[in-house]
Formats: C-alpha cells, sequence, structure tokens
C-alpha cells in the first residue's frame, strides 16, 4: 500500500513519458519488468552506444538544418539523457544546430514548429502571481535560469515568444559544454507583447498579442520575476538574454550587485571577444596596451566590449580614461563623439573629444585601430575598402566580425582573409569554413559566447557562487586563450577547436572557480583540489540501473 511517505515509483508510460526517467530501447530485460514496460517496447535491448548511432544517422541523412533542429528538440522532450549523449558525442557538429546559427531561423519560425511545452513562459498579465506560475516548475532546486523577453533575438530583432528558443539552447550548452546537470536549469520567456506587426497578425503566434508594456509597468514586472526567483531559488544565478539595449543595461546596472546574475550579451560577449584578443596578440606579437580598437556598433554588446578591455588594460597599468579613449564606437549616427547630443549614458564614457566623423571607413583611416570589432547586426559593413584599409595600416589587423546568425555577419572569412592578402586574424560570431589563399589554409575562429557562459555556469554551480563580478570575465579570456596552441595559431584559429569545448570549459571553470573561493564569494567550502571539485559536478549523460 502506497502511503505520504512511500510515493508510488512510476511506471509504464510514466516512465516513457518522463525525458529524465526514459531510457527507450535501453531498458534491461529486469527494468522492464520492475516497471511494467515489457510489452511497451520492441523486444531488442540496445546500449547507448547504439541509440547514439541511430540517431546521429538519422540526424546525416536530412538535407535541411533547420530538421535536424527538430529531430534534436524532439529527442530533447523524450530522452534527456540520449540527446546530451548525441550532443557530445560530437559537440562541434550538434552546437550550431541546437544554436547559431540554426536556433535564429528556429526563432522566427517557433509558432509554426511548436511541439511540445519547455521551460517557462510568464505573461506581464500575470503580474502579481509569478510566485504561483513559477511554482508549477517541477524542480525545487533551480540554479540556472536563463531568459529572455524576446525583443532582440540575435541580430533578427523582436520576435516575442519565440525568443523561447534562445534560452532553450543556451542552457543545452550549459550541460553539453560544460557538464552542468540539466535538472537545475530553467528556461524563461518573459512575456511583454511584442512590437512585430508580422507576429500579431500571424494566426500561429504563441505570445500575447499586444504591444510591448514599457517604462515602470515593464520594470516592475521585472523586478517580481527577480523577487520570486530570489524566494524560490535562492541559488540560483538569473542570466539576461537577447533584451533591447534600453532595457538590457538598466537591468544589469540594477542587480549586479544585489544577485547572482549576468547579462550573456553585454559580459559573455566581451569576456569571448577579450580571449580572442590575447590570443590574436601571440600573432601579431604586440603589448595589449598598443591596441587600439573600432566597434561597429555602439549598442550594450559593444560597449561591453569595449569596457571590459579598457578594465583589462588599466590592469596592466593604464588609466581607465586613456584606456576608454582607445575604444571607440561607431554606430548608425557616426563615430561616438563628446558634441554629440544623442547618447545614452552607458555609452558617454567613449565618446571621443574630436571631429565627428560619418563614414566607418574614414574612422577607420583616421583612428587607424589595430582591430576592428562588429557588433551591429548589420551585414556586409566590413567592405572590402574598410579590409584593404586595416591591411594597409597593420601588418596583421585584427577582423572581428562578431554579429550573429551568419546572415547579420559585418564580413565572412573569406572576405576578410582574401581583401587582406591573408594578413586578417580573424574570428566571427557565426561558424564559417576554412579559407584558400593562395595554396595557405586559414581556419576561422568562432568567438562564440559558448566559449564562456557554460564555463561561467559551471564554476557558479560547483561553488554557489553569491556574485558574477566583471573581473570573472577577464579571468574566464585569460584562462580560454591561453588554451590556444601554436599549431592552432599557426593556422590562424584563436580560439580552442569547439570538437575541445568540454575539456576546455572544465579548465575555465577551475579557473574561475579558484578565483571566486579566493574572493570569498563560495557558499561551500574550499576544497584541496579545485579542479576535482569541478570534474566531480560534471554532468555525465550515462544511464543509472533504475530496477533498484
Amino acid at each position: 500500500m502506497t502511503t505520504a511517505t512511500t510515493p508510488q515509483k512510476p511506471t509504464g508510460y510514466q516512465v516513457l513519458h518522463n525525458p529524465r526517467l526514459n531510457k527507450g530501447t535501453a531498458f534491461t530485460e529486469v527494468e522492464r519488468r520492475a516497471y511494467g514496460l515489457e510489452g511497451l517496447l520492441p523486444p531488442a535491448v540496445s546500449n547507448i552506444e547504439v541509440q547514439v548511432a541511430r540517431r546521429r544517422a538519422e540526424i546525416a541523412k536530412l538535407d535541411d538544418d533547420l530538421q535536424r533542429y527538430l529531430v534534436l528538440s524532439d529527442l530533447q522532450v523524450r530522452n534527456e539523457t540520449l540527446f546530451y549523449a548525441v550532443l557530445m558525442a560530437d559537440i562541434a557538429t550538434y552546437m550550431p544546430l541546437v544554436y547559431t546559427p540554426t536556433v535564429g531561423e528556429a526563432c522566427q519560425k517557433f509558432g509554426h514548429i511548436f511541439r511540445a511545452a519547455r521551460g517557462m513562459h510568464l505573461p506581464i498579465t500575470a503580474r502579481g502571481r509569478l510566485r504561483e506560475i513559477l511554482g508549477n516548475w517541477p524542480e525545487d532546486d533551480v540554479r540556472f535560469i536563463v531568459v529572455t523577453d524576446g525583443e532582440r533575438i540575435l541580430g533578427l530583432g523582436d520576435l516575442g515568444a519565440g525568443g523561447m528558443g534562445i534560452p532553450i539552447g543556451k542552457l543545452a550548452l550549459y550541460t553539453a559544454c560544460a557538464g552542468v546537470p540539466p535538472r537545475y536549469c530553467l528556461p524563461v520567456v518573459l512575456d511583454v507583447g511584442t512590437n512585430n506587426r508580422e507576429l500579431l497578425e500571424d494566426p500561429l503566434y504563441i505570445g500575447l498579442r499586444q504591444q510591448r508594456a514599457r517604462g515602470d509597468e515593464y520594470m516592475a514586472f521585472v523586478d517580481e520575476f527577480v523577487s520570486v526567483v530570489q524566494a524560490l531559488y535562492p541559488k540560483s544565478c538569473i542570466q539576461w538574454e537577447d533584451f533591447a539595449n534600453m532595457n538590457a543595461v538598466p537591468i544589469l546596472t540594477r542587480y549586479h550587485d544585489k544577485i547572482c546574475t549576468f547579462n550573456d550579451d553585454i559580459q559573455g560577449t566581451a569576456g569571448v571577444a577579450l580571449a580572442g584578443v590575447f590570443a590574436a596578440l601571440r600573432i601579431t606579437r604586440q603589448k595589449f596596451t598598443e591596441q587600439r580598437f573600432l566597434f561597429l556598433g555602439g549598442g550594450s554588446a559593444g560597449t561591453g566590449i569595449a569596457e571590459l578591455l579598457s578594465q583589462a588594460m588599466t590592469a596592466e597599468g593604464m588609466d581607465i580614461r586613456e584606456a576608454r579613449s582607445r575604444n571607440a564606437l561607431f554606430d548608425i549616427n557616426g563615430l561616438l563623439v563628446a558634441t554629440r547630443t544623442d547618447l545614452a549614458d552607458f555609452q558617454k564614457p567613449f565618446a571621443l573629444d574630436r571631429a565627428p566623423i560619418a563614414k566607418f571607413v574614414d574612422a577607420v583611416k583616421t583612428i587607424m585601430p589595430t582591430g576592428i570589432i562588429g557588433v551591429s547586426a548589420v551585414p556586409k559593413l566590413f567592405t572590402r575598402e574598410v579590409i584593404e584599409a586595416m591591411a594597409e595600416i597593420n601588418e596583421r589587423p585584427i577582423i572581428f566580425p562578431y554579429s550573429n546568425p551568419t546572415s547579420r555577419a559585418e564580413c565572412t572569412a573569406e572576405e576578410a582573409y582574401r581583401w587582406s592578402d591573408g594578413k586578417a586574424v580573424f574570428a566571427s560570431g557565426s561558424p564559417f569554413p576554412p579559407v584558400d589563399i593562395a595554396g595557405r589554409w586559414f581556419v576561422p575562429g568562432q568567438g562564440n559566447n559558448v566559449y564562456i557562459f557554460p564555463a561561467m555556469g559551471m564554476a557558479v554551480y560547483a561553488t554557489e557562487a553569491t556574485r558574477v563580478t566583471e573581473e570573472m570575465f577577464i579571468v574566464a579570456a585569460k584562462a580560454v586563450a591561453e588554451q590556444v596552441t601554436e599549431e592552432d595559431l599557426s593556422a590562424g584559429l584563436i580560439y580552442p577547436p569547439q570538437s575541445r569545448i568540454l575539456q576546455a570549459s572544465l579548465h575555465v571553470a577551475e579557473r574561475l572557480a579558484t578565483y571566486i573561493f579566493d574572493e570569498g564569494l563560495a557558499r561551500v567550502g574550499r576544497p584541496d583540489d579545485v579542479g576535482a571539485l569541478i570534474r566531480a559536478r560534471a554532468y555525465q549523460p550515462v544511464y543509472t540501473d533504475r530496477s533498484q
């Protein structure tokens, strides 16, 4: 007899329809008898290696990346262990399918491809009831929440509730790339409406059909969300994702000293850019404090990178004002200069005391940067004239078109290498294939935030950190860069190969955890071996015996 103190063991269809319990054809004969699964599965018993091979063969036969994304998504909601076993068997192949660039198309078509609910959709119409609604989530212990309001999805703009694809994809990479256990991860959309008319008129749209909330109403909703998360999940870290500039910077400013939180678009992007610069300087053989950068894009991502680069320069002895003057920004209205009256507060520290410049190529020729960094979400703005000017100014120009997805990149790898006669030190936000320039092969690096945020997550999880500080992104950047080998650099690669992303992330997580302990930010006691702590906490996609 089942009592309140002896919960009934799930059986039959309950097991097969629980992605954490389901093993599919890998259930042993003993388990099938114990759970009442006999007859519900074909009689052959497979191990997980066979299951992985079966799924990989299925995916390989498809000729459309969105279809591959959907196969993987269906697997995730059916058999979580197998999903991660497939991803981690060849992460370099599957990462572009579960995240950029494919996730961009998935978000655009989210209402049309919606299959199964994942995560929490919190509508602003439920203000005052968020504690009740978040209480519907089945896990009592949540350590990571990736949350978006869907307003600035990648470089694609306002996709409303379709932005849920981003938190789902990001959290999958927390696990696949750094071993954060998936049971502690919660994807969230704050549905405050959308200003995308096409979505509002689409009968298959899955979100609120109203204009976006703004001002006090919006911020009160965010405040309630943060307050409820802190009450229900006091050990959680909130990662803000794909918020528009007008909200991203104020939200981060509002909470970063109060709770464990970070904004990946601002801080994660900055960290991966800094890592790329550290590695690039091993090719250019220049000092960090000698660099001068020009950003195409003056929003939260551009200013976030510029600020972290400036802080890293000050760590090498430079005055902060001089450091910021070496990081110039250029937006739709031209170079950010002190005489402009349209600058937001977060842009003003980077406004230069010089005459306005309206064309980006003229800014390149005037400022003479050692590197250009694109975060504009507008494709093809690193023109041939721009690349040739950079190659004329620098022996090895740093060219980082970081906007993604691929369709939004400021230039392609081939354009950067060909127009610079192979001189460019290149990295992009989305993947590009190797390029042959006069018989020499260049392997373009992908400056993907995946080198930063999963490792940050693992370090926070293992230490139960109370805060994520700006200095932690400098620590992470150095830890990423130090893993780039001389062989990688000789091919032009300035990030560790994505095939090694798990090992790279665990290394970064160890460095971050050490910093967290050093700074007194951990909730757990410091072990003798920090690396062993990280490795012991890392999730592995293996089945456990469920017959006991």
